[in-house]
């Protein structure tokens, strides 16, 4: 997805840049005080080398981007960041990403702060891209969400009433590491730790699912897929096609899901939970994402309270891959208007 980009002319002043750091790809874009896109970068993560040099490249990528539109540099008045794995939000600090090997233990906050010469908000990616869908995407119309990031892994973000729930120790809305499964059989999640809900539905553990059960002889056309080439598109493919195993263990996919989100909604209650991420199964406009979503809400409302049932909305996210950059320039700007205040 790309938002459509607002002219600098008809931008709401003061504006905000935001940071979305993933494990292969940075996304950077300014955004006005409105939420509205002004224009958008990437750069490539390029985790071998380091987090200093990727402090470099992400403040020159973003003072060329603002040379590019003609965006006056004194416009810019904060930059928010969102990165992946373990952090401690507060100190600023990024401490162990599983995806991103060489970036430990950094004061990242502060040392973007310096190159980029503005005050850096920090964030959880997943936190990041929920705050975008809060202010400016398919939560914008509620004032309490939870959003699930469905991708690689499994994340989380919760906003209420503007506020991003961290966490005591900048671990809360791991969503991926709820745990739905207690039996000796559980499987593994990448964290190491068995029975949490990214071993059942993420990309990850789709992919690895349907290699166990084309491994054990279950007909399919994905066994003409090299084992070690399939991905959870292949998959996704598979299911439009027809294909009955990748349809079933879809199904089993959002029903985990549904478990996972129900669990999340007793102890939240928020007015709409919020799918995103790159694994959406065509969303609400592909007949396939529509069935996945389907089932997801079949199996929380079978789990939840009758009002919450009634009541929580279950969405697609809007923003697509723009979600992480627009929500944490949306931080910054909150950060930014609470200092002012």
């Amino acid at each position: 997805m790309s938002t459509p980009l607002v002219s600098v002319a008809d931008a709401r002043r003061p504006l905000h840049a935001g940071v979305d750091v993933g494990g292969t790809t940075i996304k950077i874009g300014i955004v006005d005080d409105l939420g509205r896109t002004l224009g958008a970068t990437k750069i490539p993560t390029a985790d071998e080398t380091g987090v200093p040099d990727a402090v470099r490249r992400i403040a020159a990528a973003l003072r060329s981007l603002a040379d590019e539109r003609r965006i006056d540099s004194g416009d810019v008045v904060s930059v928010g960041l969102g990165t992946p794995g373990t952090m401690d939000i507060p100190a600023g600090l990024i401490l162990e990403p599983p995806n991103l090997p060489g970036w430990r233990h950094f004061p990242i906050r502060d040392a973007l702060a310096e190159a980029c010469e503005r005050p850096v908000t920090y964030a959880n990616d997943a936190g990041a891209a929920a705050y975008g869908e809060f202010w400016v995407g398919a939560g914008r119309e509620h004032r309490s969400i939870c959003l699930f990031t469905l991708g690689t892994g499994v994340g989380g973000g919760v906003i209420v009433d503007d506020v991003s729930i961290d966490g005591a120790h900048s671990h809360g809305a791991e969503f991926g590491h709820v745990v739905i499964d207690t039996t000796a059989e559980a499987r593994r999640c990448s964290c190491g730790k068995p029975g949490h809900l990214e071993a059942y539905a993420s990309a990850t553990a789709l992919v690895s699912i349907v290699r166990e059960r084309l491994a054990a002889g279950e007909p399919s056309s994905l066994a003409g897929i090299a084992a070690d080439s399939l991905t959870a598109l292949d998959v996704a493919k598979g299911a439009e096609a027809g294909d009955a195993l990748a349809l079933r263990l879809i199904d089993d996919l959002a029903v985990r899901l549904g478990l996972g989100v129900a669990t999340v909604t007793h102890v939240i209650d928020p007015e709409a939970v919020i799918l995103g991420g790159a694994m959406n199964f065509g969303g609400a406009a592909h007949p396939l994402g529509q069935r996945f979503l389907a089932r997801v809400t079949a199996e929380f409302r079978r789990l939840t309270f009758p009002v919450q049932a009634a009541r929580t909305a279950l969405l697609f996210a809007a923003l697509g891959g723009d979600a992480g950059y627009i929500g944490a320039a949306g931080l910054a700007r909150l950060n930014h208007r609470n200092q002012a205040s």
